[in-house]
């Protein structure tokens, strides 16, 4: 399963929390993962020790301190004959891996965070069932406060409810961040829930995800609370219309700029090219944003079996809107593991 990881490296060694989570299923805050051809390890210390044995599937643990780790390390790296070894160049810092070069200078050491990228972004069948759970959690989540949005209400307080909705529902936690939105605070796209209280008129915009069995889900939906003006529907549609086209052709294959294209070239067309400012969309998984991402900075082929969201999105001066889909890329099309409703109407 991890045979690109050898193709220049003798052994491989894991730092970063998210991966460390994918190879051994598994959150700790501190340890790592050595990876040889014929076996999996992993190196943490005595606070999760009785966790770690009991979750070992197919890999070995080791019980160390932060001090011995690199030692302990060294001593194995130089047992199994390894003389080349790979490491994550995007999670250590400049400190962190000249201490590991000091620590294990008999090494010659390579980067495979791009190899651990494209592995992690083609999931597994269980890896997508557990993204269902984590959607199906969100779904039901949004459902049970929808008929709380009344006049008067904050974004704050419709915030909390998610968040215990999420957890009352059987989630991990959040993915990210409540995002909710009322009238011109949908205009920003990552906004912080404030105590904008709701009035009728005001454009609702959810960006939501729950996290379950350590996987996240994404769903953004855009509402009006009373009768929708006509330029509000107009941009909405067009949105829609945006999503919908790009849903209609994505597929394995397709290069995450040709997908990015589709939806920005039909706002361009309707004089909206400044308003759609970010990508189309990312990789979503263990963390929230993985790759790959579909943007126009992305000329490789999607992988058969990722999941992605697929998230127009434009922002006008007193409100915005955004519609987002999690789907999986597959050969001829995609699965769209996203089923709530998208009515502009509450």
């Amino acid at each position: 399963m991890y045979e690109s990881l050898f193709e220049k490296n003798d052994a491989v060694l894991i730092f970063g929390s998210s991966n460390r989570y994918y190879f051994t299923g598994i959150e700790t805050s501190f340890g790592c993962v050595l990876l040889m051809p014929d076996s999996v390890t992993l190196y943490t210390d005595f606070r999760y020790e009785v966790a770690a044995r009991k979750a070992a599937d197919g890999y070995d643990v080791v019980i160390t301190t932060s001090d011995k780790l690199y030692e302990r390390l060294s001593d194995k790296l130089s047992s199994a004959g390894a003389k080349t070894v790979g490491y994550e160049e995007d999670i250590l810092s400049v400190a962190e891996f000249r201490a590991l070069k000091k620590e294990l200078k008999n090494f010659t050491f390579r980067s495979v965070s791009d190899a651990v990228a494209r592995l992690r972004s083609v999931k597994t069948y269980d890896e997508i069932e557990k993204i269902k759970k984590a959607q199906a959690i969100t779904e039901h989540s949004l459902s049970a406060v929808l008929p709380l949005l009344k006049s008067g209400v904050s974004e704050r307080e419709i915030s909390a409810e998610l968040t215990y909705r999420f957890l009352k529902s059987g989630a991990d936690g959040l993915a990210f961040d409540n995002i909710v939105a009322f009238g011109e605070n949908a205009s920003d796209c990552h906004h912080t829930a404030s105590d904008r209280r709701l009035e009728r008129g005001d454009v609702v915009l959810f960006d939501i995800g729950a996290k379950a069995d350590g996987y996240c889900s994404d769903m953004t939906r855009t509402f009006v609370y009373g009768e929708p003006s006509q330029r509000i529907g107009e941009v909405y549609e067009l949105v829609l219309a945006a999503q919908q086209n790009v849903l209609k052709f994505l597929k394995a294959g397709m290069t995450g700029r040709e997908a990015d294209g589709i939806a920005r070239e039909l706002f361009r067309a309707n004089g909206f090219e400044r308003e759609f400012g970010h990508s189309l969309g990312h990789g979503v998984g263990i963390d929230i944003h993985e790759g790959p991402r579909l943007s126009a900075g992305n000329c490789e082929p999607l992988p058969e079996n990722c999941v992605v969201t697929v998230e127009p999105g434009l922002y006008l001066e007193k409100f915005g809107v955004r519609i987002e889909d999690m789907v999986v890329v597959k050969k001829d099309g995609i699965e769209n593991l996203t089923n709530f409703a998208k009515s502009i109407i509450i």
